[in-house]
């Protein structure tokens, strides 16, 4: 896997995937920026929580779960001094169908977490992460 990242101006840059995607980044006011775009580690943290959710659905899709919709609210901790690395992330997921089987949702979330979610696991070798989650019941 391959990126390039290319500095426009300021503070600003944009990073091209292999794929031939794009995502502009840009720094806080306060450090030269314009915020124009995702700060480099909020970049991290949605790589995990659209890692998480791929697999997440991918997994209840195949326990035949009737999943209508799925996503994932992060929050994250950062250490006080240089470098800011995050300290603790925690991953909630909101999964929302049709009788949901508890017990598949929880093992979903614990196979993202453990076996399949390569940003988490990378993650959770420096990082405390958590997890919890909650059912919506669609009539």
């Amino acid at each position: 896997m391959k990126a390039v990242v290319k500095w426009l101006d300021n503070m600003s840059f944009v990073g091209e995937s292999e794929s031939g995607h794009s995502v502009v980044m840009d720094g806080p006011p306060d450090s030269g920026g314009r915020n124009l775009g995702v700060r480099p580690m909020e970049m991290v943290l949605l790589g995990m929580g659209g890692c998480t959710a791929f697999d997440t659905v991918l997994i209840l899709q195949r326990q035949r779960q009737d999943i209508t919709d799925c996503h994932v609210e992060l929050s994250a901790e950062r250490a006080d001094t240089v470098p800011k690395v995050f300290t603790r992330i925690h991953v909630h997921y909101i999964v929302k169908g049709k009788a949901l089987d508890e017990k598949k949702v929880a093992r979903a979330v614990e196979m993202t977490a453990e076996k399949y979610c390569s940003v988490s696991i990378m993650l959770a070798k420096s990082v405390d992460v958590t997890h919890d989650f909650e059912i919506i019941e669609e009539d």
